[in-house]
Order: C-alpha cells, then sequence, then structure tokens
C-alpha cells in the first residue's frame, strides 16, 4: 500500500535515483547552478538544504573533520566537496540557500525546465 508515502520516485530504482541525485548535487555545487526538469528540481531542492543543514550541523559542534566525511558521503568529486565547504562555511542562516526558477520548456517534449541555484549571504 502507499499510504503516506511522500518520496519522489522519478520512475527509477532506487540505486539509480540515488546516483542521479549524487551527481546532480556534485555538478550543483561545482557549477553554483544547474538546470534541469520541474520534479528533479524540487528533489534536489530538497536533498540540497538536508545535506547544508547537515554540515552545518556538525561545523557549528566544531566537527569538521565529520563535516567533511558527511559531504564525502554525498558528493562524487574532491574538487566539489572542497567547494561545497567554503560555501556552507560563509552562510549565515539555516535556511533559503537554493532556488529554483522555471527558465521555459525543453524542446523535445515541452518539459517544464528549472534552474535551480546556490544562493550566498549578500551581508
Amino acid at each position: 500500500m502507499r499510504h503516506r508515502s511522500s518520496k519522489t520516485i522519478l520512475n527509477r530504482p532506487a540505486d539509480q535515483r540515488k546516483a542521479l541525485i549524487r551527481s546532480q548535487l556534485t555538478s550543483l555545487f561545482l557549477e553554483g547552478a544547474i538546470c534541469t526538469t520541474e520534479t528533479k528540481a524540487k528533489l534536489l531542492t530538497s536533498e540540497a538544504g538536508k545535506l547544508i543543514s547537515l554540515v552545518q550541523r556538525k561545523l557549528s559542534k566544531k566537527e569538521e573533520f565529520n563535516a567533511v566525511r558527511e559531504l564525502k558521503k554525498v558528493l562524487f568529486t574532491e574538487e566539489s566537496q572542497k567547494r561545497a565547504l567554503d560555501f556552507i562555511k560563509k552562510l549565515k542562516g539555516t535556511s533559503g540557500h537554493t532556488r529554483a526558477t522555471r527558465v521555459g520548456l525543453r524542446s523535445g517534449d515541452s518539459a517544464v525546465k528549472m534552474q535551480v541555484e546556490l544562493i550566498a549571504d549578500e551581508k
């Protein structure tokens, strides 16, 4: 039964879904912004927020080593891990560090495309 199940499945097996989200998170921290479909963008903003919050909690407890370990569990490349750690260290607030905006329709199948970007604090 599917009662109260709210996980987005993306029509993929669990291992492929996890790999897709990890690769998109890696690209997001490397590039700063990526363009993807609406459903993937919503899932990506959620997962990015959870990862940022987890690492912020570790850093607030002065556990930088454990914060890096949490990033290494999710992000694929060393460069993305370094950029993510630098980005998270600069943050002041506890939420609202990603933005998803609609950019149009994909030409092949008219799926809604969204751009997900990281928002740095302006202060």
